[in-house]
């Protein structure tokens, strides 16, 4: 992927959205693209939302270790004030970000810049979650990572809950969430 020149001759942004269930890569492929992108040597700015504190307060990182340096924000315009000078935005956890996060992504894809996006895709209950929908309709690429079902080894669907909270938002790993492809979820839940 590349920065064209449209016909004023100033740089064309876009949109990318990596999704999926948890435990599938999401945070791994961001990582993996902005350093690419760092090795280009090209401005980077990564952001994340402030309720994610689970592995470190300035860092995005990945179930395997991976991580890179970023910038826990409350909401969606935050980032768009502060990433003016970067050519490629990072976001991750997508999902925990207002609903103003794709009209946020959209001005700086038009300003030039390249926006990667991940996050789940679908809440515990298996529902759209948060601004994706909206995302993966308007971002020009959508790539969609998937976890291995706990239960059976087939491609997990979803990320269960394992306990019997109700609250949308509850920051957990393993021990919280389990990745289950549909049929073992719909076992589970009926």
């Amino acid at each position: 992927m590349f920065f064209e020149s449209n016909s004023s001759g100033s740089k064309q942004g876009w949109i990318e959205v990596i999704c999926g269930s948890m435990f599938s890569g999401k945070t791994e492929e961001l990582i993996r693209r902005l350093k690419r992108a760092e090795l280009a040597k090209q401005k980077l700015e990564i952001y994340k939302p402030t309720i994610d504190q689970r592995f470190h307060e300035f860092k995005v990182v990945s179930h395997s270790g991976q991580e890179i340096h970023s910038t826990p924000v409350p909401s969606s315009a935050n980032i768009l004030l502060m990433a003016t000078d970067a050519e490629v935005i990072g976001i991750d956890e997508a999902q925990f970000f207002d609903d103003e996060l794709p009209n946020v992504c959209a001005q700086l894809a038009k300003m030039g810049k390249r926006v990667i996006v991940a996050g789940l895709d679908m809440d515990f209950k298996g529902k759209p979650f948060g601004p994706m929908p909206a995302l993966m309709a308007t971002a020009e690429f959508v790539t969609k990572v998937h976890a291995i079902c706990i239960n059976c080894g087939q491609l997990a669907y979803v990320s269960h809950r394992k306990s019997s909270q109700n609250e949308l938002v509850i920051l957990g790993e393993t021990e919280t969430y389990e990745p289950l492809c549909r049929v073992c979820y719909y076992n589970i839940i009926h």
